[in-house]
């Protein structure tokens, strides 16, 4: 087992492994409490089933880390926007307004997400200290495609929406970045140690769009972050080549690349950086010696590079515990 704040900082050449979304969804102990609880915002907010859910992975597995349950929509939620989720719709939210949105105070916004703080500092206290524990948020851009409402389909932009609203993006844009710094700041104090940005939207920008919907509202929040010296993972998902371009201008600890990156090409390309993940979450699908053979491919790419094994997007829910365990297993035993 490796520190995975010690990897980032000082890019060992270690062996670490966790999993996007390890916390809830596929393991039968979290589908029972899921199941007590069905109001989502609400069992987030439940910070001693947050903090259970947070360490059955790890009970149950042994990971490297743990990552909080919580929701990147939980920012939303405090800035007084309804988030519901709406089974085989995802999440739904109340009409955006601005102008309620800019009304929003940082006091009361602390309050509405201390569940989430206490969440961590009583997750801190019963993990083990060699592990390290990762708190998140959704980038900029990602929570504006779901607070603006631009989300049609499963991968599909309302661009429409997107272009109506332009002269309004970049006061949202900024001022998400000041709560969401807020809000990591406030996890930090809690006790997490390792920062995670998902910008699972970022593939949908155009490239003209991408410095400033993407890299500089990810700088910012990195930025931030190394003046607290907590490192910070990026995952800037679907962006494809452009993940040269954005390692080069954010300079993130670490970088989580998708499982549509070539391993290989992530190894030529993404300098000054540990990576992240790659294998993709269907490969847990699969028979053992497809999953083994898969793994494999990242492994070798990074054999003798700081590298840390998680995947390319987030676990299913159809996923197998016992195959996660089985990958576990095979990691661990790869020389």
């Amino acid at each position: 087992m490796s520190n995975l704040k010690e990897i980032l900082i000082n890019k060992n050449i270690c062996k670490s492994v966790w999993f996007m979304r390890q916390a809830g969804r596929y393991l039968p102990e979290f589908k029972k409490i899921r199941s007590q609880n069905h109001n989502f915002i609400d069992l987030c907010l439940n910070s001693k089933l947050s903090s259970e859910i947070t360490l059955q992975p790890i009970k149950r597995f042994n990971l490297d880390s743990a990552i909080i349950f919580s929701d990147i929509l939980m920012v939303p939620y405090a800035l007084n926007q309804e988030v519901k989720f709406e089974r085989d719709r995802g999440p739904i939210l109340s009409k955006f307004d601005i102008k309620k949105f800019l009304s929003n105070d940082n006091s009361s916004f602390i309050e509405k997400l201390n569940p989430v703080y206490k969440a961590i500092k009583l997750t801190r206290k019963n993990l083990d200290e060699r592990k390290s524990l990762i708190s998140f948020i959704g980038a900029p851009w990602t929570l504006l495609v779901y607070m603006i409402g631009a989300k049609k389909h499963k991968n599909e932009i309302d661009f429409k929406l997107v272009k109506d609203k332009k002269k309004d993006i970049k006061i949202i844009l900024e001022k998400l970045n000041e709560y969401l710094c807020l809000h990591i700041e406030n996890q930090i104090r809690a006790g997490a140690d390792v920062v995670q940005i998902f910008d699972s939207w970022a593939g949908s920008i155009s490239p003209e769009d991408l410095p400033d919907f993407c890299f500089k509202p990810n700088l910012k929040i990195v930025e931030f972050c190394k003046t607290r010296k907590i490192p910070v993972i990026c995952f800037p998902k679907g962006i494809k080549e452009k993940y040269k371009n954005f390692n080069n201008l954010v300079k993130p600890n670490g970088i989580n690349i998708d499982y549509n990156i070539d391993p290989i090409w992530a190894k030529e390309n993404l300098k000054e950086t540990v990576i992240q993940g790659g294998l993709d979450p269907k490969t847990l699908l699969l028979s053992d010696q497809e999953i083994s053979y898969n793994a494999k491919k990242y492994l070798d790419a990074f054999k003798g590079l700081p590298y840390i094994f998680n995947l390319g997007h987030g676990m299913l829910p159809e996923t197998n515990p016992e195959k996660v365990r089985k990958l576990i297993e095979f990691y661990r035993g790869y020389n």
